[in-house]
């Protein structure tokens, strides 16, 4: 006798449902979704409960006849695919034909569609995958999909189901992606007759930012436009102000479709080096196109997730557009109102939000005289100029202006001739009294002009720990210790690339031990030490005696930064890449080199300090991403004190 049967189709669809419907935003994402592939430029999703009472979702698509609505409901039933080589250039949202009777198997479905503008449509009703009533029906030209008692009929499913704002959560973050993915469709989102989110749908990317994230987050954003052979890249990024605790407010969009990809948000993350702090993520929407040949979105159930033929060249592609975007703004963040005064909305003078601005209207950021700090809107909103090429090393700023301050004339601080662009470096350069800044080595000028770093005058300085600087666009506050370990990182991180020539014997080596595992994983990666200048030996047992380090490791912390550059490439599983040696070498010396809060200063030391920040490649941030210098504009203080009502 046969043990093996053919399943029941009923019990097919179920066991399908399963895996295609997995909680409400399931559904929510598959009947959406339908009504982009169907041309729909209005959209609007009605949930009670979670999505478990009621989903209803309507469209002014194409809409079916009455032959299409019902052959919809049957298995595999698709128009988006007719062919084997179809799966390789996929176009559209879903393709799969398994979504309608999916939900239709463990749900209440109410659907009426039109295709014309006849007013004449086609309703069709099923229960748990029954078909229970076709009939003609009034209708304008779309779809209206209704989705009642999810998973009544299975009731294992709707016992595990979360709590109803989690299965909300769910479907507005899904319908928020969607909206940035297409802003020139009009979204709406209610839930038990609450508006949770609505969209013009008239193309502006920005103003669906402000209406998902808020006016204030739209206004931090930098466009981003860069194009290459095979890829093209538009979006937004947020300044490193604006910065969430997670990944979710990162959206990247692949041809319409929003994706989840490990790479692309790496490649991100590595745009932003240095500018963020730790465990500290930006906002960003960002759309690619490409041919459909170079991805591929059939790899996963829910296609979320794709796969690029040609990942390497993308990292490096969206890398270097999003740092040299990144790179071309004054990255200053403006001072924080008082909460009394935030409550309060001006009566006389009021501030206006520009979303977005003609491309001709931007003015070049930074082009104007030395010193002048670009408006917001042109700092933030000037479209980015085309990709041309990664970077290799932090790249240097551009026709950095001189700072005028008290007693300064045309000789350089230091006694060496008038600066234009870096100071130059010839061996150790002589420093203030208090020897608190290395020299700088020249580096070639930048492909075009970046913005140029304020010019700022300093007053004094606070608590120890901050200078205060004004200028005439307002007051600054600077944080003298993420300041002076900027400086000190560039200047270590272009010394650990010429470290051999640096390197000197001690008279007294340093000895370090391990432990037994260690020193064996160590014996093998000294070469790493030696391309950062550290010359080690085995010296037996499990005990290594260093020979020689660079000698521009801050004094007296020489073995501590060896210790745990030894401890950071024993902590690499992997293959251990001598650029991020470089990198965590460099933070390391700025970090133990530089001075700290509490520690007054004097006026030159003031003076030295501000100079060399401004020559920085990125004077904004401190290698772990805190900010450097804090804004208020003379307009904010005005505001503070009443002057301005």
């Amino acid at each position: 006798m046969a043990i093996i049967q053919i399943l029941d189709e009923h019990i097919a669809n179920q066991i399908a449902a399963g895996e295609v419907v997995e909680r409400p935003s399931s559904v929510v994402k598959e009947l959406v979704e339908n009504a982009i592939d169907a041309g729909a430029t209005a959209v609007d999703v009605v949930i009670e409960e979670g999505g478990l009472s009621l989903i209803r979702v309507t469209d002014n698509g194409t809409g079916m006849d009455a032959e299409d609505l019902e052959t919809a409901f049957f298995r595999h039933a698709t128009s988006k695919i007719a062919t084997g080589k179809d799966l390789f250039q996929i176009s559209s949202l879903g393709f799969r034909g398994e979504a309608l009777p999916s939900i239709a198997a463990v749900s209440k479905v109410e659907c009426i569609s039109s295709s014309g503008g006849d007013g004449l449509g086609r309703r069709i009703v099923i229960e748990g995958g029954t078909v229970k009533v076709v009939e003609d029906a009034a209708a304008m030209r779309g779809t209206v999909f209704s989705v009642k008692e999810l998973f009544f009929n299975t009731p294992a499913r709707l016992k595990y189901m979360k709590t109803i704002q989690t299965e909300l959560g769910h479907i507005s973050d899904f319908i928020y992606r969607l909206a940035l993915s297409h802003p020139g469709i009009a979204f709406t989102l209610k839930h038990n007759g609450n508006s949770l989110i609505q969209t013009l749908g008239n193309g502006e990317l920005l103003q669906v930012i402000a209406a998902v994230y808020g006016k204030s987050s739209a206004k931090t954003m930098i466009r981003v436009n860069a194009e290459s052979l095979d890829y093209t890249l538009s979006g937004y990024i947020s300044a490193p102000e604006l910065t969430r605790s997670n990944r979710n407010g990162i959206t990247t969009v692949v041809n319409g479709r929003y994706v989840r990809n490990y790479a692309l948000v790496n490649a991100m993350l590595r745009a932003y080096h240095t500018l963020l702090p730790i465990n500290r993520f930006p906002l960003a929407v960002l759309e690619l196109r490409m041919h459909p040949t170079l991805v591929d979105v059939n790899v996963h159930p829910s296609k979320l997730e794709v796969r690029f033929s040609k990942e390497a060249e993308l990292s490096q592609f969206l890398e270097a557009t999003l740092a040299q975007a990144l790179n071309r703004q004054v990255l200053i963040p403006a001072g924080a109102y008082p909460a009394t005064q935030a409550a309060k909305p001006a009566a006389v003078v009021q501030e206006q939000l520009q979303l977005y601005r003609p491309d001709g209207a931007a003015g070049t950021a930074g082009a104007g005289a030395a010193g002048t700090l670009p408006s917001w809107d042109e700092v933030r909103l000037a479209p980015a100029a085309p990709f041309g090429g990664g970077f290799a090393t932090p790249p240097a700023r551009a026709q950095a202006p001189a700072m005028s301050s008290p007693g300064r004339g045309a000789a350089a601080p230091d006694g060496g001739a008038a600066r234009e662009g870096r100071p130059a470096y010839g061996g150790r350069e002589p420093v203030p009294a208090a020897g608190l800044l290395p020299a700088l080595a020249p580096a070639a000028p930048a492909a075009a002009p970046l913005p140029a770093f304020p010019e700022l005058h300093p007053i004094g300085q606070m608590h120890g720990t901050y200078i205060v600087a004004q200028n005439p666009k307002g007051l600054y506050l600077i944080d003298q210790h993420a300041a002076h370990e900027r400086i000190h990182y560039e200047y270590y991180y272009e010394q650990f690339g010429k470290p051999q020539p640096a390197s000197q014997e001690l008279l007294i080596p340093i000895t370090l031990e391990f432990t037994p595992s260690e020193a064996d994983t160590l014996q093998q990666r000294l070469p790493l030490f030696e391309q950062a200048g550290v010359y080690m030996e085995p010296f037996g047992g499990n005990a290594f005696l260093v020979r020689s380090y660079p000698y521009w490791f801050p004094e007296g912390e020489e073995r501590s930064i060896i210790q745990e550059m030894a401890d950071w490439i024993l902590s690499e599983k992997k293959a251990v890449d001598i650029g991020k040696i470089r990198e965590k070498s460099a933070i390391l010396c700025s970090c133990k080199a530089s001075i700290k809060a509490n520690q007054s200063l004097t006026h030159v030391e003031i003076e030295k300090l501000l100079e060399r920040l401004s020559v920085c490649s990125n004077p904004y941030t401190c290698p772990h991403g805190r900010p450097i210098v804090v804004s208020f504009s003379t307009y904010e203080l005005e505001k503070m004190f009443k002057r301005v009502m």
